[in-house]
């Protein structure tokens, strides 16, 4: 009986539970690395991207994506609009207004270099810019960039 009812009780609670990318944010970065050098993998989005939400909802909601990010990556999810001062290297940033009712966080104009979102941005383990993605990706285009990212860092 009781394994039945525990059963029961799973089904009916259990089912909102998703495995998910261990996300970390850029002030975690450092400390990070010096445990362990990983290439790292930063979405770049906003509240009003509907291919943001997408990709989050999709892409990065696949087994086989979150079983890579969180096995060979460090996984950086990053609001580009956000109002945040983040230390990143040893240098602030914030967000800078871009005109009327726009703004963008300094930390997504150095890695994006433009206003297109959803980016991906992957950092080797030192920081460096290895590749700039911009648009949606599908699970098994972002699998694909992932295992040529990660094989090119394990020859160096």
């Amino acid at each position: 009986m009781r394994c039945i009812i525990f059963f029961i009780f799973f089904n009916c609670f259990g089912l909102g539970v998703y495995a998910q990318a261990k996300a970390i944010s850029f002030e975690q970065l450092d400390e990070l690395q010096a445990i362990e050098a990983r290439p790292v993998v930063v979405f770049l989005y906003t509240n009003w991207c509907s291919y943001c939400t997408l990709m989050e909802q999709k892409t990065f909601k696949n087994d086989h994506v979150i079983n890579r990010l969180n096995q060979d990556f460090y996984f950086i999810p990053f609001n580009a609009e956000q109002d945040k001062v983040l230390l990143y290297k040893g240098k602030e940033y914030a967000l800078k207004k871009r005109g009327i009712n726009t703004s963008q966080h300094e930390l997504a104009i150095k890695f994006v270099q433009s206003n297109a979102y959803p980016a991906i941005v992957f950092l080797d383990a030192n920081g460096e810019v290895i590749y700039r993605h911009f648009a949606y990706l599908r699970a098994k285009e972002l699998l694909y960039m992932l295992g040529v990212i990660h094989s090119q860092e394990n020859r160096l």
